[in-house]
């Protein structure tokens, strides 16, 4: 793995302290897969494990395409919000999945305290469940793809592209492909259609026939998806049938008891006082 890595030297636009990180050469890359949702399988080093480039001296930290774009104003957000409760640490060398995860939440943290567009932080999210994909963490690998899904729906007609590294052809089918994984079956069609409409798709041929596949899958589970809550609904109502059935005979049955014992009482009462009649008699009988 060593020889697949390279010391970088970087300055801290921040702190201005000099200090080296790791980079995948580009040389050393070897794509084995593609998921749907754009994540990347590598045969040699993950490539994902160094987006995120960390100062150990003040603990700015941010994705390497940003980490330079600093304004005047962000020196004493980052002082006051990062630097003041920072400890140094060191990610420069080789990072583990653990390692990486922290440098994402972190880069993520401080997007947001820097206020910078949101499809800047929905893209380290994206990542960031990749990262948890890696590790095997299905629980927050879906929390953070949702976190990324509503970010890049909210950012698509706001922001100017690309956006998180993407054209909007591009952004709409990962926007269709998030939906359908979460079984958004309408709104991932919709968005699978925006692709498709879109200009930029026919210079992506292999985008869109990504879109064109998805879209299809997106379709007939879909259907199933229907078919199922049809299903559900019609086994609903026969228990409700068969629920309000039982009630109906219960009630009934109350009502015969309740008539029963009311005759009960009649017949009992009828009896008693027939009985007391014959006493009367008797006692007059007696008297006389």
């Amino acid at each position: 793995m060593d020889k697949e890595l390279y010391d970088k030297k970087v300055k801290c636009p921040i702190c201005k302290n000099e200090f080296t990180t790791k980079k995948v050469k580009t040389s050393a890359l070897r794509i084995d897969k593609r998921e749907t949702d754009l994540y990347v399988h590598y045969k040699t080093v993950n490539p994902y494990l160094y987006s995120v480039w960390v100062c150990p001296k003040c603990g700015y930290a941010a994705m390497e395409s940003k980490f330079n774009n600093i304004k005047k104003y962000h020196h004493s957000i980052i002082a006051e919000n990062i630097t003041s409760l920072w400890k140094p640490k060191d990610y420069g060398k080789k990072r583990n999945i653990y390692e990486a995860i922290q440098t994402h939440k972190l880069a993520i943290h401080e997007g947001n305290v820097l206020n910078w567009e949101k499809s800047y932080i929905g893209g380290l999210s994206l990542r960031l469940s990749w990262l948890y994909r890696l590790k095997g963490d299905k629980e927050l690998e879906i929390k953070f793809q949702k976190y990324a899904l509503i970010i890049f729906t909210d950012c698509f007609s706001k922001e100017v592209f690309p956006m998180a590294g993407m054209d909007s052809a591009s952004m709409a089918y990962l926007i269709g492909e998030l939906n359908r994984r979460f079984q958004n079956y309408e709104d991932s069609i919709k968005w699978f259609q925006i692709a498709l409409k879109d200009p930029n798709i026919k210079r992506k041929r292999i985008v869109e026939n990504m879109v064109r596949n998805q879209w299809s899958i997106a379709i007939e589970e879909y259907k199933e998806f229907k078919q199922s809550d049809s299903e559900n609904e019609q086994c609903d109502e026969e228990f409700d049938d068969k629920s309000n059935n039982i009630k109906e005979n219960g009630e009934k049955d109350k009502k015969n008891e309740k008539k029963q014992k009311e005759r009960t009482e009649i017949e009992s009462n009828s009896n008693g006082n027939r009985g007391s009649k014959i006493r009367k008699k008797l006692f007059f009988r007696g008297a006389l």
